[in-house]
């Protein structure tokens, strides 16, 4: 399909909203009431499985997928959890509509970089040109195997961008455009991130499941800045709304899916911290966060309590606190008190000089057997003797003290 074969066809949708569920018709804002509206309650809850929907649609896997996002497919979460599931009276109502089910896959086709410029009458080169300018934005992406992220646009967004800019898709491009891809500048992840965010806002309803969507474009260090408390943070990441599908199975697809989910350009960064403190103000007045120990069947959380006292297994009853007596001595002071302050060690003083021992007097203590045997003491000078062959007094006081004896003095 060219862009002169999907003129004719976007005119006639231009009114048409994208997500056109059985809730949205219900409450009259236009298209044909729901067939299954007035069935009986049993007939009203049927439900078959997403591939069985896909399957009776007309459509694959991840077309089915893709629909489901776009909000095109309503589905039902099951109250035990799994893949969510699709009412019978749905799949009826889009087999019934005028055009199936070549209208639903044309809504949901997908295009690349060459079949997209190919639609557009341009170069690829012009068409990447205009995606990184934020023309129109990516619906979703996928891994080459070089595991470059390989952005898919909606062919009917590029059908609707061609009725609207015309002008763009011949000739020389603005000058704050030109200016703007000279720079390096490139919206196609944060215009994906903004319109994901805004589809799962659109239907989400607990304001802290949507206060947790918002947070999903920070990383942790702007989280924290916004979320001071870590028990709303992790409040925030219990609640975050999943992918209906789930995440992508792949390991590089995931990784791929977290890095382009944060947020990278200042002014977006600081426009989501924004966002998030509106929405944690609502949330807080709604109810707070839940805190270890409250209640989680109650719609409000307990009222926070104390932590308990710890106290050591090995006591079997408690013991009254001893009291200190200043007056006391200081060496009856409890234990609690004596560790509280800084133990004081008794100074030794030194022993007093003990008299010297006459020589006859003196005994010889034999060394002990496992002491090391002292080696024997230098020769005293001829001016250290009297003239009758002992000691002088004061070299004998010396080798007293240091348990030095002679033979003779034995």
């Amino acid at each position: 399909m060219t862009v002169k074969e999907a003129i004719p066809a976007c005119a006639e949708r231009a009114h048409d909203t994208r997500e056109d569920t059985p809730e949205v018709r219900d409450k009259g804002t236009g298209g044909a009431r729901d067939p299954g509206a007035h069935a009986s309650p049993a007939a009203a809850g049927a439900t078959v499985a997403a591939g069985r929907a896909a399957q009776e649609l007309g459509l694959r896997r991840n077309e089915f997928e893709l629909a489901v996002h776009l909000g095109l497919i309503a589905v039902t979460e099951m109250p035990g959890g799994g893949r969510p599931r699709v009412r019978e009276r749905e799949v009826a109502r889009l087999r019934e509509r005028p055009g199936h089910p070549d209208g639903l896959v044309e809504r949901v086709r997908t295009v690349g970089t060459a079949e997209g410029a190919a639609l557009l009458g341009i170069v690829p080169a012009r068409f990447t040109r205009l995606a990184r300018a934020g023309c129109f934005s990516p619906v979703t992406f996928y891994l080459n195997r070089y595991r470059a992220v390989v952005w898919l646009y909606l062919a009917d967004e590029l059908a609707s961008f061609a009725v609207r800019e015309p002008a763009l898709l011949a000739g020389r491009m603005p000058q704050e455009m030109r200016t703007r891809l000279e720079a390096g500048g490139d919206r196609r992840a944060r215009n994906w991130r903004a319109q994901r965010i805004e589809r799962v806002l659109r239907r989400t309803e607990d304001p802290w499941a949507r206060a947790a969507v918002e947070a999903s474009a920070l990383d942790s260090a702007h989280l924290a800045e916004v979320v001071e408390d870590p028990y709303e943070r992790a409040y925030l990441v219990r609640v975050r709304p999943e992918p209906v599908f789930g995440r992508p199975g792949s390991l590089p697809a995931r990784e791929a899916m977290g890095e382009l989910m944060l947020a990278d350009d200042p002014d977006e960064i600081l426009w989501r911290r924004i966002s998030l403190t509106l929405s944690l103000e609502q949330a807080r007045d709604e109810r707070p966060a839940p805190r270890p120990g409250d209640d989680p069947g109650a719609g409000t959380p307990a009222t926070p309590r104390l932590a308990p006292t710890a106290f050591p297994k090995a006591a079997a009853k408690r013991t009254p606190e001893p009291t200190w007596d200043p007056a006391r001595d200081p060496a009856s002071e409890p234990a609690w008190k004596a560790a509280s302050e800084p133990t004081r060690y008794p100074v030794p003083e030194p022993a007093p000089e003990p008299p010297p021992a006459p020589a006859s007097a003196v005994v010889p203590v034999p060394a002990p057997a496992y002491a090391p045997q002292p080696t024997a003491p230098p020769p005293l000078s001829p001016a250290m003797e009297t003239p009758s062959g002992a000691r002088a007094p004061s070299r004998k006081r010396l080798l007293a003290r240091l348990g030095w004896r002679r033979r003779k003095d034995g």
